[in-house]
């Protein structure tokens, strides 16, 4: 019985179908592919508040001079007086600032009749800004 040589194998790669195997890839990730038209940082603007007016939003300054004497937002007050002027800001807005700025040569003891004031009112938010903070402010001490 004879028997037929076999041929020497290829030792090519097919490469017939490989365009249409790129081709069925490429088409394969792009509708696979999740394209985001919005790139960036999430945030949330705040909304514009129409009905509040600039005064709502100010922060009260009561300063001390070294005499004693009480200045609540530029006006002269007894200290009696800071109580009547404060609640109705106040009832508007529970959360607004209170700076007070007392000079370095006052006493102390008119700055904690002050804070005793404001306690009594319930003052949420005081601040006592340092020198170097009402500096800044272009005012000076």
């Amino acid at each position: 019985m004879k028997y037929k040589q076999r041929s020497t194998p290829n030792e090519g790669i097919p490469s017939s179908s490989m365009a249409d195997i790129a081709f069925l890839l490429i088409i394969f990730f792009m509708v696979t592919t999740a394209f985001s038209a919005k790139k960036g940082i999430d945030f949330n603007l705040p909304r514009d508040d129409q009905n509040k007016s600039p005064e709502d939003v100010r922060a009260v300054l009561i300063d001390i001079d070294p005499g004693g004497r009480v200045t609540v937002d530029g006006n002269p007050f007894n200290l009696t007086d800071i109580k009547p002027y404060l609640m109705p800001k106040l009832s508007a807005n529970p959360n607004k600032f209170v700076i007070i700025k007392t000079d370095s040569d006052a006493q102390y003891g008119n700055m904690i009749d002050v804070l005793d004031e404001l306690k009594q009112l319930d003052v949420k938010n005081i601040a006592l800004p340092t020198r170097e903070e009402i500096a800044s402010w272009g005012e000076g001490s």
